[in-house]
C-alpha cells in the first residue's frame, strides 16, 4: 500500500489539463477551417456540457451524442478537444468520470465502486478500473481505503 501511495502523490504533480490556447496544434488541423473565435465558442460549451450538464455520465456518451447536445460540427468539437484540452475524446471523456468517481468514494462510503462505476457512465468494470488507475495510480478499492486514513485529501492538491 505504500508503494501505491508514494506512486499516486507524484504520478500527476504539476500537471494541466486546460488552456486557452491551442496545445500541440495537429498538422492535420491546418486547413480546417476552424477560427480561434469559434473554438473557443466550442470550448466553453465543452466546457458546459461536462460540468454544468455532467454529460459524462452518460454511458452511451460518444462524440457524436456530444457534438449533438453542444449542436456543432463533430469534426470541430473533435479538433477543440484534441488542441485545447491536449487529450482525445475518451481520455477527456475518463477524467471528466474518474473526477466524479473519486468525489463520490470518499463523499458516499455506503456506495460500492460498482454503484459508483455506474452513476459515473461506465459499463465495464475493467474499463473503470483501468481507467481509475491510470489516472490516479491506485485501485478505486485502494484510493478509497487510502483516503479513510487521510493521505490522499493531504496531498489532493499535488495530484490533481
Amino acid at each position: 500500500m505504500k508503494r501505491l501511495l508514494k506512486q499516486f502523490v507524484f504520478k500527476y504533480k504539476g500537471q494541466e489539463d486546460q488552456t486557452l490556447q491551442p496545445v500541440n496544434s495537429h498538422e492535420k488541423y491546418k486547413k480546417s477551417g476552424l477560427t480561434e473565435e469559434e473554438a473557443l465558442v466550442i470550448r466553453s460549451k465543452i466546457k458546459k456540457a461536462f460540468e454544468e450538464d455532467k454529460i459524462y455520465r452518460n454511458n452511451t456518451i460518444c462524440l457524436d451524442i456530444l457534438s449533438d447536445h453542444i449542436q456543432d460540427n463533430r469534426y470541430k468539437v473533435s479538433q477543440v478537444i484534441n488542441t485545447y484540452f491536449s487529450k482525445n475524446f475518451y481520455s477527456f471523456l475518463n477524467e471528466y468520470r474518474i473526477r466524479e468517481a473519486k468525489k463520490l468514494l470518499v463523499s458516499e462510503p455506503s456506495l460500492s465502486v460498482k454503484a459508483i462505476m455506474y452513476e459515473v457512465g461506465f459499463n465495464s468494470k475493467n474499463s473503470f478500473y483501468s481507467a481509475f488507475k491510470k489516472i490516479t495510480g491506485l485501485s478505486p478499492n485502494d484510493y478509497r481505503a487510502a483516503t479513510n486514513i487521510g493521505f490522499v485529501r493531504q496531498h489532493e492538491v499535488q495530484v490533481a
